[in-house]
């Protein structure tokens, strides 16, 4: 098709990095083509003329999006003017339900086909929304394996490409020592990635906590035990742990880095005076927590890791890194998730002496609890230090998770490339013009 138009959507890092791929790999087929729509600076780059950036309308949770609606609806209007202009001959959604199921709704009137990339998670909630599937979306493509089946025993059109991630599994080009002396780091000591999120929401909700767990080894070992709210727990079992690690922490393409040094530099005084200690004091370290480009590098490079729930707990498991998953949103928004979170027959999921099922995709891949999960009151650092502890040791713990990590990879990579499968889908739709 000469000149074709393709609308994309996609409002979060990692829908960034594959609508750039699927950009990348459109291209070389239809190098006239036009792309436009929502995405992120790696989207941009690879060709996509922004109508909304993404990093302005990424916001998460039911309270969160609440709060910001009035400008997430301005951006939506701007996105359907921007396909009533254009007219696109096909679509391409990206993950990002909350916009992208009425965007679909939009392109479905216009007879636009609409290819969707990376499933809405309906099969955990809001499963009346299957209507919409059914209605507006030509083709669902998913990545993890037991989402075909859900969706084709409910009259969709689905097919598991396989996970991009699992396709993309070679190790970074950087040596250890070469990565330690890129980023000032210590080769000797033991690095610790901390992956918060992609999303300010995210970071300003999971990193503190994380942070806390960074600076203790300033003071004491025990530090590390004691959370803000006052309350002291067991003291640790080696109490100069703490002193030997350095920790990494990868910043998002939808976070601007300085930005994110600014907040650190927040909880750095915040801590500092928690601990009794004066932030001005110019003999006091700080801590060891450097900021790195790529969660891949990191996750390789580190011995374990602490992650947020969410695509990054599936890169760490492709990369092979023992870790703990951590996760907070705000009071109503887990009361609501926790009473409407309703797994179906097709995906065990076992839940915790709380009552909460797991939310960390690996163990739902895996039908078990392989990966410890540290949700809202429990996620502290002194709960991470205890469920971090033995993974960074030689111990059975540390063996039993990479085992079980190994059998998840498996279950995540499919024959060919899942961009390729997005990529032969798109064109197979595209209007005659």
């Amino acid at each position: 098709m000469p000149n074709p138009r393709i609308f994309l959507s996609a409002g979060e890092a990692s829908g960034d990095a594959y609508g750039a791929a699927i950009i990348t790999a459109l291209r070389q087929q239809q190098s006239a083509a036009h792309f436009f729509g929502l995405g992120g600076i790696q989207m941009e780059a690879a060709g996509q003329q922004r109508i909304v950036r993404a990093e302005d309308v990424a916001h998460m949770g039911i309270t969160e999006v609440i709060r910001h609606a009035p400008f997430i609806y301005r951006q939506y209007r701007k996105l359907v003017a921007g396909i009533k202009a254009e007219r696109p001959d096909v679509a391409v959604l990206i993950d990002f339900p909350d916009v992208n199921f009425r965007l679909a709704k939009n392109l479905h009137r216009l007879g636009v086909p609409v290819v969707w990339f990376v499933s809405p998670q309906l099969w955990a909630w809001k499963r009346s929304r299957l209507r919409w599937v059914q209605e507006r979306v030509s083709r669902m493509l998913v990545i993890f394996p037991f989402e075909e089946t859900f969706y084709r025993n409910r009259g969709v059109d689905a097919t598991f490409v396989g996970h991009p991630l699992a396709a993309a599994a070679a190790p970074p080009a950087l040596s250890r020592v070469d990565y330690a002396a890129c980023y000032g780091l210590d080769p000797e000591r033991t690095w610790i990635a901390l992956l918060p999120g992609s999303r300010w929401k995210e970071i300003r909700s999971n990193l503190p906590a994380l942070h806390e767990l960074a600076i203790s080894d300033l003071f004491s070992a025990s530090a590390a035990y004691t959370t803000f709210d006052g309350g002291n727990t067991t003291a640790p079992r080696d109490p100069t742990a703490y002193t030997r690690y350095e920790f990494l922490l990868p910043v998002a393409s939808t976070i601007q880095p300085q930005a994110l040094r600014d907040y650190i530099s927040t909880l750095d005084a915040e801590h500092l005076r928690y601990f009794g200690a004066t932030e001005h004091d110019p003999n006091l370290p700080r801590p060891r927590l450097t900021l790195v480009p790529d969660a891949r590098e990191a996750l390789h490079h580190a011995r374990a890791s602490v992650v947020a729930s969410g695509t990054a707990t599936v890169l760490a498991a492709i990369v092979g890194n023992p870790f703990v998953v951590v996760y907070r949103v705000s009071a109503l928004t887990f009361a609501l998730a926790k009473k409407l979170v309703e797994y179906p027959p097709e995906l065990p999921a076992p839940h915790d002496s709380d009552g909460n099922a797991p939310v960390g995709m690996v163990n739902l891949i895996a039908g078990k609890r392989i990966v410890p999960e540290l949700l809202q009151s429990r996620f502290t650092a002194a709960n991470v230090a205890n469920a971090l502890g033995p993974l960074l040791t030689d111990s059975p713990e540390r063996a039993a998770q990479m085992d079980a990590l190994e059998q998840v990879r498996t279950k995540l990579r499919s024959d060919g490339s899942p961009i390729a499968h997005v990529v032969e889908t798109v064109l197979s739709l595209m209007r005659p013009a």
